[in-house]
């Protein structure tokens, strides 16, 4: 066995027993997910897939400490890998349901994604409430900004 194929073990691990634990244990589950992703030495369909599992349990009606995990381990992926705005879009999709501090998390992956795609979902967030979502969504815009193809330079 590979490390590649080595790290997707643990990760099939997790994800077993992820369904049968407790939340604490769910919890702890969701970190070693994180721990592999942040590696950096996945194949990038092996992210993708493991990334869309993440966003399927930040979605769901798990308790706030789990949803916390997944998200943070989506997080950690976004910070390693480069993920296409198709897989995270239904974070981007389900963005209102998301608690404030949940909300931050999906608003930095969403302007990793380098995807304009993804601007109506973050400029909507700009005047949010929560003084730590506006300012998520700025910085979530300012990376969605800096990854435009630049402009080309007609002075010359």
């Amino acid at each position: 066995m590979d490390g590649q194929q080595a790290l997707m073990a643990l990760i099939d691990s997790a994800w077993a027993e992820l369904n049968g634990s407790d939340a604490g244990r769910r919890d702890l589950c969701l970190d070693t997910v994180s721990d592999v992703l942040e590696t950096g030495r996945l194949a990038q369909d092996d992210v993708e897939r493991t990334v869309g599992r993440l966003a399927a349990v930040a979605l769901s009606g798990e308790n706030h400490a789990v949803r916390e995990s997944a998200l943070h381990a989506v997080c950690t992926a976004s910070a390693h890998y480069e993920l296409p705005y198709r897989v995270v879009e239904p974070l981007a999709a389900g963005a209102d349901g998301f608690e404030p501090l949940l909300l931050a998390y999906v608003l930095s992956v969403l302007g990793s994604t380098r995807d304009r795609a993804a601007l109506p979902v973050v400029e909507r967030f700009l005047h949010h409430p929560h003084p730590e979502v506006r300012q998520e969504a700025s910085e979530a815009l300012t990376d969605l900004d800096r990854h435009r193809e630049p402009t080309r330079d007609t002075t010359a």
